[in-house]
């Protein structure tokens, strides 16, 4: 019998639903799971295991009592160290926030509890988001490897098989990054889709939050509950809620996928390369009409990135920084220091050109449903590494080559589902990513969940 640890959430929500398992027996196989796993991934900031078994006996007796509220109800799931959970620590796996407390649940904390989530533990990110390697945790596939970041601790954990789903957060692209190196899917919506009261912010008008789950159609059932307008959030659009479920179980006769010309693959490894280059085959040949896009403003999307981030980065942190610099990681601090000295006519350029993208990209999008691209120009780092060495005398820093691809959405607010498409040479996780028109989640959800039911590379579990 396969472990439950193993089954992806809408399979183990329907034994859950026919009263063929319970919430209890769901989440005692994942806190067995993280028991073998963690001493080596190191995923979790915070295990919650005896809050966790209460909610799952709270949602066992709701459930046999018919009070069945869906197919979050009894579901292990993990929270990133950003979000406020009510009387747990939010230290954003950083010393600076050691002992910061609490005292209500984040938005998206709420709106899992109201879906009867159990909430299994936070998971570990790269310090305060701010970097790719989440360097506490490790990658179920090479624990000499990066799980990515920042929600590098979520991948790990929903790879691991710990958590059916964790929740993550995506400036540069710390959704997709570390759910394509971990071999599982990371839904960034468009922003302004998901509330981030209570979230810790990076770079507000980058920031956005989603689910890394083990399947399109388990993060698309994660989005009903985590979608709707907040007043409380600034950036929160109001628009209709919608049942992403309905775009499960399509084709892909006749979507429109939009295949770039430039930027995307201008230096990708070889494996992900022809992982990618064969899943666009693949979706053509199942009846896709591809067409051949270019990438608007190309030259100056990684400046528009680091100009937008870095600012904003380092206003939000401007007092602790100086209150307590000491505290902070040599690497975030660098950052935080160098945003200090980005000239405002800098940063509002960047903001001019961000809206030039936005409109420009948005005419690409008049003749195609979607955009498909790798979702990171190599798999996973080894631990340690602070360049990645292209093989032909040049050398990228590691911060630059796994946002170079994933920046772009961050830019133009656009959804973006990353999804694995392959392996490498050495057996690691390869991702492509699908990137709609605003609020077009659908739309790649859609696309995601019909190459998942033509492929079997979401089913393929890390070595234990």
């Amino acid at each position: 019998m396969t472990d439950l640890a193993d089954m992806p959430l809408r399979a183990v929500a329907a034994k859950i639903a026919a009263k063929e398992v319970s919430p209890v027996e769901v989440t005692e196989a994942c806190l067995a799971r993280a028991a073998e796993t963690e001493p080596k991934l190191t995923s979790f900031s915070l295990l919650m295991a005896d809050s966790a078994r209460a909610e799952a006996k709270a949602a066992e007796t709701e459930i046999l009592a018919g009070g069945y509220r869906g197919e979050l109800h009894g579901i292990p799931v993990g929270i990133k160290e950003l979000y406020d959970v009510a009387g747990t620590p939010t230290t954003s796996s950083s010393d600076v926030r050691e002992n910061w407390m609490a005292e209500t649940d984040s938005a998206s904390v709420v709106s899992l509890r109201e879906a009867g989530a159990v909430i299994l533990g936070k998971t570990h990110t790269h310090e305060f988001a701010y970097g790719i390697v989440t360097p506490r945790s490790r990658n179920p596939w090479g624990e000499d490897h990066i799980p990515g970041g920042s929600s590098g601790g979520s991948g790990a954990s929903v790879a691991a098989g710990s958590t059916y789903m964790s929740m993550g957060s995506d400036t540069g692209g710390s959704i997709r990054i570390p759910a394509a190196v971990c071999g599982v899917v990371g839904l960034k919506p468009t922003f302004g889709r998901c509330s981030r009261a209570g979230v810790t912010s990076l770079a507000w008008s980058l920031d956005h939050v989603g689910p890394l789950a083990r399947t399109v159609a388990d993060a698309a059932v994660s989005l009903n509950a985590l979608q709707g307008y907040d007043p409380r959030d600034p950036g929160s659009v109001d628009v209709p809620k919608e049942d992403f479920t309905a775009a499960l179980g399509k084709d892909v006769k006749g979507m429109r996928i939009g295949v770039p010309k430039n930027y995307y693959f201008d230096r990708v490894e070889p494996g992900v390369d022809s992982a990618v280059r064969s899943a666009i085959a693949r979706l053509e040949a199942e009846g896709a009409i591809l067409s051949e896009v270019t990438i608007p403003y190309a030259d100056q999307i990684m400046a528009m990135e680091f100009a937008i981030c870095l600012p904003e980065a380092s206003a939000y942190h401007r007092t602790m920084l100086r209150e307590s610099a000491h505290l902070y990681e040599e690497d975030v601090r660098t950052f935080l220091e160098a945003g200090e000295f980005v000239p405002a006519t800098t940063y509002i350029q960047a903001l001019r050109v961000r809206r030039l993208m936005q409109a420009e990209l948005a005419k690409v999008f008049e003749g195609i449903d979607i955009l498909l691209a790798p979702a990171v120009p190599a798999a996973a780092a080894r631990a340690g590494a602070e360049v990645l060495d292209w093989g032909n005398g040049v050398e990228e820093p590691l911060a630059s080559v796994y946002v170079r691809l994933s920046a772009p959405a961050n830019l133009t607010g656009l959804p973006a589902i990353a999804t694995p498409c392959g392996f490498n040479e050495e057996g690691l996780p390869v991702a492509f990513q699908a990137i709609a028109r605003p609020f077009g989640e659908a739309t790649a959800i859609r696309l995601c969940d019909a190459w998942q039911r033509m492929t079997d590379f979401h089913e393929q579990r890390p070595p234990r």
